[in-house]
């Protein structure tokens, strides 16, 4: 039996005054937590001193796309819709080795752990296409850093013009023509995907890996293939996530691409019988009351990714609707290229910011109890882990990290849930642990060589630069159809606003 004794530790307890437990101990047995309070000596076991630390769950990263973790800061600011011609253009020349989709899955996972986080949904797209090895390099990173992940394959499957309003009509024909041709692999294709990465990697390294299934947005899909994939994710009790109403744009849809007939993505996915309690609602921000209401009846998590949204001017999702009706919310840092970082400290900071500027009732802005069961329980919930994962008690699974509370986030102690929310950075996390194995301690991954590792991604992305430099020249060619797209979609009426009404904008149609 495999055992870790952390000693004297104080525990995360936030419907207490202080918000944490008085100095106690906290076995670990075979990965499970075994029992909390004095623990005598246990020959054999591993003993990790707790004094003057507190324990916590781990973090748990509820959306991101590990694909393009190499680009931080690669793009400036622009609205969704556009920066997507950027970030994940399907042309052979961006097609990556193994190893360096090994890599930079490699970097996210060690950005995470170094910053507590003990899981994430990883919602990965491959450009220009999924295959077998490719599939199998970002696991094996998952495996050899010891996070504990969900990953799923978001990838489109309808043509670029049946996906966005208006282009049709706005391009060239030798740009229609091209953009009419539908992705590669087809449908059946990406489900003998999905059985690869099922067959091969769901409840690899005793559990800690599991599969989800993707549609990546309804609008991206066939209703037959949205059917397919919840037929998976029913079959195995997995995650199915899905980007809804992220933009303006997308809310337009539903009056300006006639298989919505006037339904919202929501409406239309609960009139496939989609909507469920597997299912993983990303960004939500262009939604209204009945969406809500659908989601809540479904029993959906809501992800919220707020840096990301800020990042490409999407909107501010609207928080307290969301949470009065009791949906579990989880939070995301997205992917890395429209956050430029992988820290869901900083997304947590920025849930607590962002929402008091929705309304002068400050009872009504997040608090930071909110927060913090969000960036725990509620990515629990949504994995569908919430009865082993995201609380420190016995019989749940040990994802846990240990906080250094000498340091200057909590130098001096006013409010602890406070402090982890607008004060932490990640800086004082000394050990993650997951499903009881450290994974980071004294500063460094146990399961990789972090120095090389980085040494050889710096190596290996430099010489891509051409690529990405061909890519970008692709994008600007067809930007100016797209700009024309998103300018009538914003000329569209709709009676909701989730943008801010800053008098820069007076006059504009934003």
């Amino acid at each position: 039996m495999s055992e870790i004794l952390l000693r004297g530790g104080r525990i995360l307890d936030p419907d207490t005054l202080s918000g944490m437990s008085p100095p106690t101990d906290l076995l670990v047995q075979d990965g499970v937590i075994a029992a909390i309070g004095s623990v005598p000596n246990r020959p054999g076991a591993q003993v990790v001193n707790a004094t003057d630390t507190l324990l916590m769950p781990g973090l748990i990263n509820g959306h991101f796309h590990s694909p393009v973790n190499h680009m931080k800061g690669a793009l400036p600011s622009l609205p969704l819709e556009l920066f997507m011609l950027y970030e994940s253009p399907a042309i052979k020349a961006l097609k990556p080795s193994p190893r360096e989709a090994y890599l930079r899955t490699a970097l996210a996972t060690i950005e995470m752990l170094k910053g507590g986080v003990t899981a994430v949904q990883d919602d990965a797209f491959f450009v220009p296409a999924p295959e077998p090895e490719i599939i199998d390099a970002v696991m094996q990173a998952y495996a050899d850093t010891g996070l504990r992940a969900s990953v799923a394959l978001d990838q489109p499957e309808l043509p670029e013009l049946e996906k966005l309003p208006f282009l049709a009509e706005l391009l060239p024909s030798e740009l229609r023509e091209s953009l009419a041709r539908a992705p590669t692999p087809d449908a059946q294709g990406l489900l003998e995907l999905y059985e690869h990465l099922i067959s091969r990697w769901h409840g690899a390294c005793g559990g800690r890996l599991t599969a989800a299934v993707s549609c990546s947005a309804p609008q991206r899909v066939s209703p037959d293939f949205m059917r397919a994939l919840d037929a998976i994710s029913r079959k195995h009790n997995i995650p199915y996530y899905t980007h809804m109403l992220e933009t303006r744009l997308q809310r337009v849809l539903k009056d300006h691409l006639p298989r919505f007939s006037g339904r919202s993505l929501v409406e239309y996915t609960a009139d496939l019988g989609l909507l469920s309690e597997r299912m993983n609602v990303i960004h939500a921000i262009w939604m209204d009351d009945r969406d809500f209401d659908l989601i809540a009846i479904s029993g959906a998590s809501i992800a919220h990714n707020p840096i990301s949204n800020l990042r490409l001017g999407s909107g501010v999702m609207p928080w307290r609707r969301i949470a009065d009706r009791g949906i579990n919310l989880c939070l995301g840092t997205d992917e890395a290229i429209a956050d430029d970082a992988v820290n869901l400290w900083q997304v947590m900071k920025m849930t607590g910011l962002v929402h008091n500027l929705s309304g002068p009732d400050h009872a009504k802005w997040p608090n930071a109890t909110e927060i913090l069961q969000a960036a725990t329980q509620g990515g629990a919930r949504a994995m569908l882990r919430g009865d082993d994962l995201g609380r420190i008690a016995p019989g749940f699974r040990a994802d846990l990290i240990q906080i250094d509370l000498n340091t200057l986030p909590f130098t001096p102690m006013n409010d602890l849930r406070r402090q982890l929310v607008y004060c932490e950075t990640g800086s004082s996390v000394l050990l993650t642990m997951v499903d009881g194995r450290i994974v980071y301690r004294h500063g460094a991954c146990t399961g990789v060589d972090e120095t090389s590792l980085l040494a050889e991604a710096r190596d290996l992305f430099a010489d891509r630069q051409g690529a990405l430099a061909e890519a970008r020249g692709m994008a600007a060619d067809i930007r100016p159809f797209y700009e024309k797209m998103l300018r009538r979609a914003e000329a569209q009426p709709l009676d909701m606003h989730r943008r801010l009404p800053l008098d820069d904008y007076k006059g504009a149609a934003t």
